[in-house]
């Protein structure tokens, strides 16, 4: 049976899942109009040969800067090239990683939504709620606090400028073994991580233990497209696979309150009865919800909107509610 995904096309955010026995087995988001999307090709021009080599800095027609590691020679400083887009842009700390594109010969596509990227691998289906059994809510309180539970011990996120790490941070081995890999396994396929990915699991001197977890790994991530070395003496085990976006952990740890601005919209979405609706959060939340944003909400509910800023509301915990008029 082919992948299935389900994807709700919010208000400044498209989310999508795939659901197996256990709810959520994997997640991708995108913020449509937030930058170069991957997939798409587009017109830009050339700004900069980059060192020795043909690598180059490319300026598209949104004012956004991509990286290019092949640009063809006949181009020259301020000529047109057209560039498929490889990897979308990646907020760090301090800084921004630039997206990279590649040069293309194809025609001019526009930036695909996620539906359209997802449908050319799987099968998709649009929906307008995700099934009350799909627990978004949990998900993506997971990647906020960037943590997850397993019986036995905790899987703990950071994402860094070299790497995502993972600590993994529990008992016995036994519990490590038969529950963390699986959560390990399946936090990464619920957080869309990619890229540069480090696993710290407590030190492993036997090596037969070691052998162990290498085939837990094996098992447990091989569905999953990547390169990983075994585990070295120190519990070290360090995974590369394709970097196309920002995960969902990403998102939120590098832009908390616009994501959760989006998280708001999607919960007043959900929102049923009669009576105006009313926005409570953080006032760095409500700064990140664009006015073409409301007007979409009010547009899709019908309904009056009031929008509160609560400084005693955490930034990960907006709240959305219909209020009766009476």
């Amino acid at each position: 049976m082919p992948d299935r995904w389900l994807v709700e096309e919010g208000i400044g955010e498209h989310r999508a899942i795939r659901l197996g026995e256990n709810g959520i087995e994997a997640a991708r988001v995108s913020w449509p109009g937030s930058g170069l999307v991957t997939g798409e090709i587009a017109d830009a021009k050339l700004l900069e040969r980059l060192g020795e080599g043909r690598a180059g800095l490319v300026e598209f027609a949104n004012g956004e800067k991509a990286l290019c590691p092949l640009v063809p020679r006949p181009v020259s400083i301020g000529a047109p090239v057209r560039m498929r887009v490889t990897r979308e842009a990646m907020a760090e700390r301090g800084r921004l990683k630039l997206a990279q594109c590649r040069f293309t010969e194809n025609p001019v596509k526009p930036a695909p939504s996620l539906a359209e990227a997802l449908g050319e691998e799987a099968e998709v289906q649009v929906v307008h709620r995700f099934p009350g059994d799909a627990n978004w809510d949990d998900l993506w309180m997971e990647a906020a606090i960037q943590q997850v539970d397993f019986y036995g011990g905790s899987l703990l996120f950071a994402e860094t400028p070299a790497m995502t790490l993972i600590d993994i941070d529990g008992g016995p081995f036994e519990a490590i073994t038969f529950n963390g890999i699986p959560a390990l396994a399946r936090s990464i396929g619920r957080f869309d991580l990619a890229g540069n990915i480090g696993i710290d699991f407590p030190t492993v001197s036997d090596k037969g233990d070691r052998k162990v977890v290498d085939t837990g790994l094996e098992r447990s991530l091989g569905h999953w497209p990547h390169e990983r070395t075994a585990m070295n003496g120190f519990g070290f085990v360090q995974i590369i696979a394709r970097l196309e976006r920002p995960s969902l952990l990403h998102r939120i740890a590098r832009n908390r309150a616009g994501a959760a601005a989006r998280l708001l919209l999607r919960k007043a979405e959900g929102l049923a009865g009669a009576g105006r609706i009313e926005l409570s959060a953080h006032p760095a939340v409500i700064d990140k919800l664009r006015p073409e944003w409301l007007d979409e909400l009010r547009r899709r509910m019908g309904r009056e909107l009031v929008v509160r800023p609560d400084p005693g509301i955490a930034i990960a915990a907006p709240h959305a509610q219909m209020v009766d008029h009476a």
